[in-house]
């Protein structure tokens, strides 16, 4: 193993957890991660509320990730923190004390841009993976990311560790939306997008169609599919007021495949078209078991490599900080300790 001896703490607060890891160098120590239960009684996460438990959660949390990476503040060189995009205020709780932290140890602070966090992931290390010898292949450069996420989704060019081109994007709501919508339509709990990929595991992808988009060059539109999507429950609801319940199944199935085959089409294309042979995902959508195995597919069907991270690298997490603020640390690329949260923030 490389020297262990740049240590780097990262903290990540941008919507509704409160996440701190611990790195030395590419590797883990620590990620611990606080998740905030009260956004489920209404339907999606409130921003006071969130504000609120950052505060309660970012102490503990941070003196759990430091126990169990078994080091102390003093050995810290850096402290990374997650300046946006995200949620003002809870950007806001997760700034104040990294600014608090970089100044009582006078060490350098390094923000972080969240959705370059979500691309870096895939090259966090572990420890116990060298230890046995078996440390995941890694993407190379340049290599093409489909980034989805409740906020997001993006086709991002990653030429390297710090250099991104976007070249598509959605041009009104994320593909997370658009999961956790239909749910909230189906009267299924929040967050609803892992209970619509687990209910379409058991119904037929192919029993109903919903409507197409058709967007200028690689970017993504999904507000008109919400839309398509209400009216069909809507409609079918009146017809029939048990429609729902007799084909829960086969709705969150066919839906979830239209939503995978509307950003895989762009994919494809992307990949022709550029001549890239790498492809990754990130964010929290790639948690998505259906779309796993259907990026996976892509290998034979366009003789390229694919990358996806491990679930607890797919969501809101510290590691994929402070893996970003890893690579910024060797360009000594720090912050200002005026630098303030930025609630909109482009890679």
């Amino acid at each position: 193993m490389q020297n262990l001896n740049t240590y780097i703490l990262a903290i990540e607060s941008s919507c509704d957890d409160t996440s701190c890891a611990v790195l030395s160098n590419e590797y883990v120590l620590s990620n611990v991660t606080a998740n905030q239960k009260i956004h489920e009684q209404y339907g999606g996460v409130v921003p006071e509320l969130a504000s609120r438990d950052h505060q309660k959660n970012i102490v503990p949390v941070v003196d759990a990730a430091l126990k169990k990476a078994n080091i102390s503040l003093k050995d810290l060189n850096a402290v990374a923190i997650t300046r946006g995009p995200g949620l003002m205020g809870s950007l806001l709780v997760g700034l104040s004390f990294a600014k608090s932290l970089s100044l009582a140890l006078n060490i350098p602070l390094i923000e972080v841009n969240h959705m370059q966090g979500h691309i870096l992931a895939h090259f966090i290390k572990e420890v116990n993976e060298q230890k046995t010898h078996n440390e995941p292949e890694q993407p190379s450069f340049p290599f093409l990311c489909l980034t989805v996420s409740g906020g997001h989704t993006q086709l991002v060019k990653v030429c390297d560790y710090l250099s991104f081109k976007v070249l598509g994007e959605t041009i009104d709501d994320a593909v997370g939306e658009a999961f956790d919508k239909a749910a909230k339509i189906l009267g299924l709990p929040y967050p609803g997008g892992p209970l619509i990929d687990k209910l379409a595991k058991e119904g037929d992808k192919t029993k109903f169609s919903f409507a197409q988009t058709k967007v200028p060059g690689y970017d993504y539109s999904f507000s008109g599919i919400k839309t398509s999507f209400l009216y069909f429950i809507q409609n079918n609801t009146q017809k029939n007021p048990n429609f729902v319940t007799e084909n829960l199944a086969d709705i969150c199935a066919s839906y979830q495949h239209h939503l995978i085959q509307v950003l895989l089409k762009n994919v494809k294309v992307v990949l022709k078209e550029t001549g890239i042979k790498q492809l990754a995902i990130a964010g929290g959508v790639s948690a998505n078991s259906s779309l796993r195995v259907q990026v996976k597919e892509l290998e034979g069907e366009l003789n390229i490599k694919t990358f996806i991270p491990k679930f607890e690298y797919c969501t809101d997490n510290a590691a994929m900080i402070g893996i970003t603020a890893y690579y910024k640390f060797l360009k000594k690329d720090f912050s200002d300790l005026s630098i303030t949260p930025m609630a909109r923030m482009h890679l």
